[in-house]
């Protein structure tokens, strides 16, 4: 089969043949001047001057994100958003997703579970190391059918540590972005880091998500950290008025009532508009009415989200005494290419539910979203969490949790734990954390407390949504890679 050529940016892409282990990922143009009039001027006139620094020093050179999927989780949905962006300055940018078997997923997602703390399964022997290794040797002889010497490839969390050495060899300017990780140590962060520490030798620079997360191995002149970004353009934080969100929410069917007469619009990431026809696979005996109080979890379907606990938190302290319904949405278990454990996760969740009192199980929904149309995804997402009165992320441990930053954007409050970002998130008179995210009747008390207290919820919602304008907008991550990038193409 002949190759075919297409271009990214100004830059030749060559194309692999149609069965490859690495796949392209298309992303539009976001035209970043729609972010002006939300962020400012004189930030808008600092990000047009850094995409013409960094322009003008990559002299055609071309920008790779590498990653393990092209849908669900936080990292697919942000680069959607900055490479459409960062197109739109005409700068030469790639996003290229690499395949692995089911091994594979399996040993990476132990690796995810240990750099959160978890030892679940023992650590990684030879014979782990080994498939690893032979997976990533494989996808990238692929990719340098793409990356070119002097290319800089961004290599995103454990699934791709190992293309670090490959990569570089070859010539290219190889950092690792980590979204993942926790303040502290034991067996498992070490036997984690220990794994992934000999596959990272050869990147020339690391990004982390928070300060506490980078291991103490690393030289910290080659540690930059750069928290993620929600676009509020996107089709999951776009505006959405409450006839929509309604129109939306009955289609989906996670909502008791009649729809309204208008349609379930919203617009997709290349601005066409388009409606919601698509519905959700939903567990519940009940549906919450339009004027009914919500608390919303949308995670995926991890152990470390703690979706049972949210669901027994709210089942034992919430439901006797306090009103209200409560969503836990995800994803399709079948469509998260690269989580194993999510089906697993799910099923306990359905199991758990069936057991519960019948008083709790007609105000407890598991909803999960399909994902093979990723902009509808995302604006059921946004609808589902505009309608919420509360937003909840109890997680166990957490990489950054940009759900939070969703949430607060559409001026909702977040009942958080005191874990990973969302610490960072969540500032005082936004939110409520939880010291500890296993005490369940205190979860319950915060839930109660902004249920009952609407005009306390709508305070922290309004600070809440200012706060994101102010830290977590896709123009200030941008900036901070512009630094970055441009620090380590003038040392070539």
């Amino acid at each position: 089969m002949p190759s075919a050529v297409r271009w990214v940016g100004d830059a030749p892409e060559r194309k692999a043949d149609a069965v490859s282990l690495v796949k392209a990922v298309e992303v539009p143009r976001r035209p970043a001047a729609l972010l002006e009039p939300i962020i400012g001027g004189p930030r808008f006139a600092q990000l047009v001057g850094a995409a013409d620094q960094v322009r003008r020093l990559l002299a055609g050179r071309t920008i790779w994100n590498v990653n393990s999927t092209a849908t669900g989780g936080g990292v697919a949905e942000m680069l959607q958003v900055l490479v459409g962006y960062v197109n739109d300055f005409d700068i030469p940018i790639g996003w290229l997703v690499i395949s692995g078997d089911a091994e594979f997923f399996a040993i990476t997602k132990r690796l995810h579970n240990q750099i959160h703390g978890d030892l679940a399964g023992g650590p990684l022997g030879a014979a782990e190391a080994h498939h690893y290794t032979q997976m990533l040797t494989a996808n990238a002889a692929e990719l340098l059918d793409r990356i070119q010497p002097g290319d800089i490839a961004l290599l995103h969390d454990p699934q791709t540590a190992g293309l670090a050495g490959p990569l570089a060899r070859a010539g290219a300017t190889v950092v690792w972005r980590c979204h993942i990780g926790v303040g502290w140590e034991n067996d498992a962060t070490q036997a984690g880091w220990g794994f992934l520490r000999p596959h990272l030798s050869r990147a020339e620079a690391f990004v982390f998500s928070r300060r506490e997360y980078v291991p103490s191995w690393l030289p910290e002149n080659r540690v930059s950290i750069i928290p993620p970004s929600i676009d509020p353009f996107s089709p999951k934080n776009q505006d959405l008025d409450a006839t929509t969100v309604h129109a939306i929410l009955t289609r989906v069917g996670v909502l008791d009532g009649t729809a309204p007469q208008v349609p379930a619009r919203f617009v997709r990431r290349d601005g066409d508009l388009d409606v919601v026809t698509r519905s959700a696979d939903v567990t519940g005996e009940g549906r919450p009415g339009p004027g009914d109080a919500v608390l919303l979890q949308v995670s995926r379907w991890d152990r470390l989200k703690d979706m049972a606990g949210v669901m027994r938190g709210f089942a034992d302290h919430v439901v006797p005494g306090g009103n209200g319904y409560l969503l836990l949405a995800g994803p399709a278990v079948a469509e998260v290419a690269d989580d194993p454990e999510g089906a697993a996760v799910y099923g306990e969740c359905l199991l758990q539910w069936r057991d519960l009192p019948p008083a709790a199980r007609a105000r407890i929904l598991l909803v999960t979203l399909p994902l093979d149309d990723i902009d509808e995804n995302a604006a059921m997402v946004n609808a589902l969490q505009r309608h919420a009165t509360v937003i909840a992320q109890k997680s166990l441990a957490e990489g950054f949790g940009l759900t939070v930053s969703e949430g607060m954007w559409k001026g909702r409050p977040v009942i958080g734990s005191a874990v990973g970002g969302i610490i960072d998130q969540i500032a005082d008179g936004t939110g409520l954390l939880l010291p500890d995210p296993a005490d369940l009747a205190a979860f319950g008390r915060a839930v109660r407390r902004l249920l009952a207290d609407q005009a306390e919820a709508s305070r922290m919602g309004q600070a809440a949504h200012a706060h994101v304008r102010e830290n977590y907008l896709g123009d200030i991550h941008l900036m901070r890679y512009a630094r970055l990038l441009g620090g380590l193409i003038s040392q070539d």
